[in-house]
């Protein structure tokens, strides 16, 4: 209503309210989740219009000059100890995405890495799928992992990979309240045989791409020996191994 408009006597305010509401912008619960695989660079975090919260970056790809690109692992990489052996002696800046159900058992393997350059960092508690679940039990899976980090290792992550790589916006508010600052996707995949497959773009390396290897494929050949094929083939390309941490 403009100023000075008159107004018929015994006009409800709650009508003329109506079409001001109806045109407010939705906030962040109201939009729709994101789906899954949804992926953006680095340095574009959403906003929760509703706390004026900085939400975490998603991202599978770091923009970035340098020629660098990023070996990330999800759980069971202690299974091969020539693993250990080739991130020591490379001094491989590898990323560590754990899950305690999974990885607790050999939580000291891992430790023994971090001089080497290894980054612990969280996987959920359980490795439940976090995709349609309530907000307690997101924040229960993510806040969880954070405390058996820092009580095990005085990490306070701050990257994070969801379990599968779903999530939606529920998932995005309970990482920020556990001290998430980014959910880490990835660009490229090394399959079982040792060999790159893509998410999106052309199916090369490009510097900042995240790269992610499943230490734990049930038909997957020897986990060190795929390791050193991607390490040949990404100094082939005229890239080398960079620190997530570093960037993120």
């Amino acid at each position: 209503m403009r100023r000075g408009r008159f107004r018929p006597a015994g006009a409800a305010p709650a009508a003329l309210l109506l079409p001001v509401l109806l045109l407010l912008p939705l906030t962040a619960c109201d939009r729709p989740a994101a789906p899954a695989g949804h992926a953006a660079a680095a340095g574009d975090p959403a906003q929760d219009a509703d706390r004026g919260r900085r939400m975490p970056s998603v991202v599978d790809h770091v923009r970035t000059d340098d020629p660098v690109v990023f070996l990330t692992y999800d759980d069971s990489a202690e299974r091969d100890p020539a693993f250990a052996g080739l991130v020591r002696e490379r001094r491989l800046p590898v990323t560590l995405f754990l899950t305690d159900t999974v990885a607790g058992p050999a939580y000291g393997d891992f430790a023994r890495l971090r001089p080497f350059g290894a980054s612990l960092q969280n996987h959920t508690l359980d490795h439940r799928s976090l995709r349609g679940l309530p907000y307690a039990g997101q924040r229960a899976e993510i806040c969880g992992q954070q405390t058996k980090l820092r009580s095990r290792f005085g990490v306070r992550a701050h990257l994070f990979r969801p379990p599968h790589g779903t999530y939606d916006t529920t998932t995005l508010r309970a990482a920020a309240d556990c001290g998430i600052t980014a959910l880490v996707l990835w660009r490229a995949t090394l399959d079982a045989d040792g060999a790159l497959t893509y998410t999106r773009g052309d199916h090369r390396l490009h510097p900042g791409d995240v790269i992610a290897v499943d230490p734990d494929h049930p038909t997957a050949t020897n986990l060190t020996a795929r390791t050193e094929r991607l390490l040949k083939t990404i100094e082939e390309q005229g890239l080398r191994v960079g620190s997530l941490e570093d960037y993120l």
